[in-house]
């Protein structure tokens, strides 16, 4: 496999990626979940419990289950975070989660609440080893994460510890870099900021999280469109800044609209209620190669 990160491996052919979310917890959970037809599966630890046992165990029956068909290890497994990330000290505070999701073994991180551009620095510094200093001095700091988590993740990863150390960084920050991070621009005090957020360097994708977004502007029950005229402005400004940024886009999509979704910019996709067929018709429609 050229990428120990299947998501991060397809974004540079320029294909669309696509998620589920992970219904079964734990070793069994995984081995089961290990021959997904999603490309990542999202791992919600934000409303979901924050149990660092379940996960590593989780990661080890991938592990036990794959490889997958497209000849990596694992799926990529993106944690969503339980924290809100409204200023750089509450992620500074907060860095312990970081470090014990990450020793894990997962392959990137989803960062809620996404309010200021200091909190972003922030997040991606607490996400790099100190050596790796690729950005530097343009627009981060030398990084925060300290030894002692990376043999065990190393393992789940299938590459030499030493290794590790190496492309444990942010993708596509580090262009060898397996880490992929992301945001959640998802409400009006994030929106302000988005266009000097996403030039954070280290992110590799961002949404506007329809939900809170909508909550936020007053809309507490407008998950899924039709989408008010405040929402829809919302939405394009996050997709704007994304294409700015060179940031991938993540939105939702069904089999009726992946085209349309995929033609207007996003290039990471939450399948829904769709699931299996609404990637199907989108890697259909992009010419996909790549063993599912």
């Amino acid at each position: 496999m050229p990428r120990v990160n299947r998501a991060i491996e397809l974004l540079e052919q320029k294909q669309p990626v696509y998620y589920t979310g992970s219904a079964k917890r734990g070793y069994e959970g995984g081995k089961e979940m290990a021959q997904t037809w999603a490309d990542y599966i999202a791992y919600d630890m934000e409303h979901g419990p924050f149990d660092i046992t379940e996960l590593r165990e989780f990661m080890r029956g991938l592990v036990d289950g794959g490889p997958t068909r497209s000849g990596h290890r694992t799926p990529a497994v993106i944690v969503t975070l339980p924290i809100d990330a409204i200023n750089e000290a509450v992620v500074r505070a907060n860095s312990w989660v970081i470090k014990q999701v990450l020793a894990s073994g997962v392959h990137g991180l989803m960062l809620c609440h996404a309010e200021t551009p200091d909190a972003v620095r922030a997040f991606v510094e607490c996400c790099r080893y100190p050596f790796n200093t690729i950005g530097v001095g343009r627009g981060v700091d030398v990084g925060r994460r300290g030894g002692g988590g990376q043999q065990h993740a190393a393992e789940i990863w299938g590459i030499p510890t030493r290794q590790y150390l190496d492309v444990a960084d942010p993708w596509p920050l580090n262009p060898k870099g397996e880490l992929f991070l992301g945001l959640k621009i998802e409400n009006k005090r994030a929106l302000s900021n988005v266009e000097a957020t996403l030039r954070v360097p280290g992110i590799g994708m961002a949404e506007w999280g329809p939900g809170d977004m909508g909550m936020s502007l007053g809309f507490p029950d407008n998950h899924d469109p039709p989408y008010p005229p405040e929402m829809a402005e919302a939405r394009a400004r996050v997709r704007d800044a994304c294409k700015a940024n060179g940031i991938a886009f993540l939105n939702a999509a069904s089999p009726r609209d992946v085209v349309e979704q995929i033609e207007d910019g996003a290039m990471v996709i939450a399948s829904g209620r769709g699931g299996e067929e609404t990637a199907r018709i989108g890697r259909a429609h992009t010419k996909r190669t790549m063993p599912v």
